[in-house]
This record gives C-alpha cells, sequence and structure tokens, in this order.
C-alpha cells in the first residue's frame, strides 16, 4: 500500500510505493510449487551478496536489476529465496552468494540500496530490499537461539529451523523511529551524527525499546539527542529499512522547547533551520541533503512543501 501525505500546497508525497511484486508467501512452504517455478522459463533472478547486486544502466537512462532466467542462474540450493510473483505471473527469486557473479560484457556493476536505490525501478527496488533483508538476517541468525544448534532454511528462505529442538525462528526487524521536530516558530530541527562528514544533517531517529511505544520512543530519543522536550507527535509512514533489520516509523513532532543539549555521543550538532535557511544551506553547498533513498527526506520535504533536489 503506499503511504502519501499533503504538502502544504495540497500536492502529495510518497513515502513509500507499491512494488507490483506480491510476495505471495501462501507459496514458500510448497516445494512442487517452487520447484515448478524455479523451473518456469519466465522466472527471473538475481544474486545479493554483501547487500549488493548486479545493476545496468539502460541506453535510454534507467538502472535495472541485472536479473537471468533460472537455467542460467548460479548453482545454489540452500539460499534460494523466493521474493513473489507480478501480475504477468513472472517469479521472482534472490540467490544469496559469496561474491557476485562477473558479466562477460563488464556492462553491470555491483551497488547496494544506497546507491542504486532511488534509480531503480518500484519492482526492483522493493526486490532488493526484500533480498537485502533476507541475506542480512541469514547470515546473522544460523543457530538456534534456544539451545544453540545450527539451522536450517526453510520456506524459501523466511524461516530457519532447528533439527535439535524444533524452534522455528522468523526474520527479525527492528522497528525505530525517525522524525522531523519542529518548533513553534514552524523551524525544523536537524542534527549531524557523530560518524557522518561535515555538512550531513538529517532529521533524529532511534530505536524503540522493550516495553515502549513509538510515541514514547519519539519523545524519549529526542530528549536523549539533544535535550528538547517534545509534545504532540503523528504518524506519518514507514519504510523498510535492511540495514540491516529495521522498520523506520516516521513521524511530525512538536517541540515545547527550543534549547538544544547535544548527547555528543550520537549526535555531534543540532541546529533549527527555518525554510530559508535550510534552502541556502543547500544551494551553498554548506549542507547535504539526506540519502535520496531515505525517509529523511520525505519528512523534510513534506515541512519544506516541495522537493529539495531537482
Amino acid at each position: 500500500m503506499t503511504t502519501w501525505t499533503e504538502r502544504p500546497n495540497g500536492d502529495s508525497i510518497p513515502l513509500t510505493t507499491p512494488s507490483g511484486v506480491d510476495r505471495a508467501a501462501h507459496h514458500r512452504l510448497d516445494e512442487a510449487w517452487l520447484a515448478a517455478a524455479w523451473s518456469h522459463p519466465t522466472t527471473r533472478v538475481f544474486v545479493v551478496s554483501g547487500g549488493q547486486a548486479l545493476v545496468d544502466d539502460t541506453p535510454d537512462g534507467r538502472t535495472e536489476l541485472v536479473m537471468t532466467p533460472a537455467f542460467e542462474a548460479p548453482v545454489t540450493e540452500t539460499h534460494r529465496y523466493f521474493l513473489g510473483t507480478d501480475a504477468d505471473g513472472v517469479r521472482y527469486f534472490a540467490l544469496q552468494k559469496d561474491a557476485l557473479p562477473g558479466r562477460i560484457d563488464q556492462s553491470a556493476r555491483p551497488a547496494g540500496l544506497r546507491e542504486a536505490g532511488a534509480l531503480l525501478s518500484e519492482r526492483d527496488a522493493g526486490l532488493l530490499v526484500h533480498a537485502v533483508a533476507l541475506e542480512n538476517w541469514q547470515r546473522l541468525h544460523r543457530f538456534c537461539s534456544r539451545c544453540g544448534e545450527r539451522t536450517v532454511i526453510a520456506a524459501a528462505g523466511h524461516i530457519r529451523r532447528c533439527p535439535a529442538c524444533g524452534a522455528e525462528h522468523y526474520p527479525r526487524t527492528d522497528p525505530a523511529v525517525i522524525m522531523l521536530v519542529t518548533d513553534d516558530q514552524d523551524r525544523a530541527l536537524l542534527g549531524r551524527q557523530v560518524h557522518w562528514p561535515e555538512g550531513r544533517f538529517s532529521t533524529l531517529a532511534g530505536f524503540v525499546e522493550p516495553g515502549e511505544s513509538i510515541e514514547q520512543a519519539v519523545v524519549r530519543e529526542v530528549a536523549e539527542e539533544v535535550g528538547v522536550t517534545v509534545g504532540d507527535v503523528e504518524y506519518v509512514g514507514s519504510q523498510p529499512w535492511p540495514f540491516p533489520s529495521s522498520l523506520m516509523l516516521g513521524f511530525m513532532a512538536r517541540a515545547t522547547t527550543s534549547q538544544i543539549q547535544v548527547d555528543g555521543e550520537e549526535i555531534h550538532e543540532a541546529r533549527w533551520f527555518s525554510r530559508d535557511e535550510l534552502r541556502a544551506a543547500y544551494e551553498s553547498g554548506e549542507m547535504l541533503p539526506p540519502y535520496g533513498i531515505s525517509i529523511a527526506g520525505r519528512l523534510i520535504e513534506l515541512w519544506y512543501g516541495k522537493p529539495l533536489t531537482p
């Protein structure tokens, strides 16, 4: 489902867009169906390794995932993940490998979501997000958390089962809040993390703690990171963020105080920006915009009223 938010001028900003691929989860345990899907001539497959896949730039200016028919794909039986089907009945699989395959024509290049996510189509971006999230989870959860035995892959990559104690383990998703805070002058509060380059400012964010609501997490994170008190909190939309396994929950929040005191551990610098100040900072090169695929940019645009980049 697409999540939309309204700009001040009435136009809409998409925070998430439909990929056009049905995950078809009911087929994941049907080994006969999966085998038939894999052998079908229209099935398309791509390799994911270390959060990257091969992409190719087409003559007409598009960027696409490099996908092949199943019979041309590298051989693997265990790390083969079913991602879904599209409206034309095409089935999509991802293969997890230790390295990306080479291309004879040398036209493809390896890229991750940060580099290529904003360039890919909704379908390709959605497939890559799904595949990268599964790869991250599979690499980090090979052993049973109950008994320590090595687990085995099931459900076309979406379950790991323990042969010793019978436990089933499912892909982990960590909820995280990301919020654009504004004050009574309608200024936006942006911060720079300690490991970011000079000039890289974005919205505040943090993980939801056990026993905490997402609204409480917004209030707590803002107070901890920059010492500002937040009152009203409004949910806007969400975005999968497989770096390695988060779901970003986007909010607009209204500050009741304006004095900034950064924690120095996560946030190195934070400032209030008016729209004119933000535009001038971007135009002069003093500030770098958020990553193009990040919900942070959409939240800032929602407040700003129009896209920040052409």
